[in-house]
């Protein structure tokens, strides 16, 4: 299990490596590697491959929000059952369950602040076990997925001021 531990670890920094590459790395032979592989996405460990991705540096125009929800927990499927309607809407990128002041957060992506505004106090903050909901728009990215963006191009240079 420690050569799977090692495969996810690399993977998880950079999911472009090749099966060769980590065989070399890992010291171990390429079709070891791609069974290991093949093996982690059967048991559903690899659900996914993504990039990081500086939208902000592209023409697409969106706006992301992170929305904190007090629930209440459904009779028999506690948070789940509101989690999975939350989760199943096109808008969400993330849901997590929390400790602390709220139950559950929510990232969204909209095109506006006011098409993410209407779709929590439409689809959202109306759902039955919803007490109340908290939107919070992102500014600025600086890090996401372990991923530093760049802020060479938007830095706000307050140095030449005086």
């Amino acid at each position: 299990m420690q050569i799977s531990k090692e495969i996810l670890e690399k993977l998880e920094k950079d999911c472009r490596i090749s099966p060769n590459n980590l065989a070399l790395m890992l010291n171990k032979e390429e079709g070891e590697i791609k069974d290991i592989i093949e093996n982690l996405e059967k048991e559903k460990i690899i659900i996914g491959y993504k990039a990081v991705i500086d939208w902000d540096k592209t023409d697409k125009e969106y706006v992301t929000a992170l929305i904190e929800l007090k629930v209440v927990p459904q009779r028999d499927g506690g948070f789940d059952t509101i989690a999975e309607k939350i989760y199943n809407y096109e808008e969400v990128q993330t849901a997590y369950l929390m400790s602390g002041g709220f139950d559950i957060a929510v990232i969204l992506e909209g095109k506006t602040m006011r098409e993410v505004a209407y779709f929590v106090a439409e689809k959202i903050a109306v759902m039955d076990g919803i007490i109340s909901t908290a939107t919070h728009f992102v500014l600025r990215k600086y890090k996401e997925k372990g991923v530093i963006y760049s802020l060479d191009e938007r830095a706000d240079d307050r140095s030449n001021m005086f």
